[in-house]
């Protein structure tokens, strides 16, 4: 190595060395503004997309439960199944995979039968007062079907509406059409002569690519959130049920968290509800029309009132096998009925 070569190397080592305390120094003065790090962190899981509204939804909660805590509590979401799917969500909360979960009761009425009630063709006309009513009606009967559970959020999308590759107006046009339905979407579809297909939303768009089924009935912010505007050129206007969704945690872990920290949660409830109805019918679901009507040539179907009123004729003993499959369990649910019937025309006034 040359005279010179050594003397420049020994020059940027005394200059690096001087430096060093500099930085050091100034490093200690910045530490004071360095952001505090949560003393609670929260994982909240769901199956959908963050795009979906459920998903903004979780994204709004989440930001709330961090600025009404003063950053006391953070929550990392896990939309889109990345965490939990559709099947497991509610077991992967038992089990302590996620601190919250966010589900849909409607896809499985077996566990959730008193609040399948909800999910009946009872005349619901917006996902805000199915959201206000869901929410009250839980809070006022506790079901023993959440008992292992805290609720935290619960709100419903708008009435479901048939999405077809073809237009759908009678029964002819509908018997035996391959229909995706979730939960107590299945007898709705069989009682208007439809053959329901049960999966998961998130495996809808390859099933309609493969032409596994002919479409789905479910709220039509998935024509956008799903693209399925693409393939689906038909919504037939008739409204049938809501499908509702339930966040919960696992009660122990729940109990575990500060008597504050429950506050901030309990006092988000009722106000979510109104929240995320209010979102979907305003904005997700009249977003995503306008979309598909402009960018897929989507068309709105007519059902002519005389066949219409066929419709709700065979929807109607729904309900009443509802009523008798609950009594025999044991549960309240010509009470519950009336209730959520109070409930639904209270939350519709102005």
């Amino acid at each position: 190595m040359s005279v010179f070569r050594r003397l420049r190397l020994r020059l940027r080592l005394r200059l690096r060395l001087s430096v060093l305390p500099c930085v050091v120094a100034i490093g200690a003065f910045a530490a004071p503004l360095a952001v505090q790090a949560a003393d609670i962190t929260l994982t909240y899981a769901f199956f959908a997309p963050a795009g979906s509204f459920p998903g903004k939804q979780m994204a709004h909660w989440a930001e709330e439960v961090t600025k009404r805590t003063g950053g006391k509590v953070a929550v990392k979401t896990f939309p889109a199944s990345t965490l939990l799917g559709a099947r497991d969500m509610y077991d992967g909360v038992t089990k302590g995979v996620a601190d919250i979960g966010l589900g849909a009761p409607s896809y499985d009425p077996g566990r959730f039968p008193l609040t399948s009630g909800v999910s009946l063709a009872v005349g619901f006309r917006d996902a805000t007062v199915a959201s206000r009513t869901l929410w009250a009606i839980t809070q006022e009967f506790k079901p023993k079907e959440f008992e292992e559970f805290k609720v935290i959020a619960m709100f419903t999308t708008e009435p479901g509406y048939i999405q077809s590759r073809s237009p759908v107006s009678n029964f002819v046009e509908l018997k035996g059409m391959k229909l995706r339905a979730a939960g107590t979407g299945v007898p709705v579809l069989s009682a208007l002569g439809a053959a329901p297909v049960g999966m998961p939303m998130p495996e809808v768009p390859q099933a309609v690519q493969t032409r596994v089924i002919d479409g789905t009935m479910t709220s039509r912010e998935v024509l956008k959130d799903f693209k399925l505007a693409g393939s689906l050129k038909y919504v037939t206007d008739y409204p049938t049920v809501v499908v509702t969704f339930a966040a919960v945690m696992d009660a122990k872990r729940w109990a575990r968290l500060p008597a504050d920290v429950r506050k901030v949660i309990d006092d988000l409830g009722p106000e979510m509800a109104v929240w995320t109805g209010r979102y979907h019918d305003r904005e997700n679901v009249g977003d995503a029309m306008a979309w598909a009507k402009a960018e897929h040539g989507l068309k709105v179907v007519e059902v002519a009132p005389g066949e219409r009123a066929q419709w709700d004729a065979r929807l109607k003993p729904l309900e009443d096998d509802w009523v008798k499959e609950m009594k025999a369990k044991g549960l309240p649910a010509e009470k519950y009925l009336a209730r959520l019937r109070e409930l639904r025309d209270q939350f519709s006034k102005p």
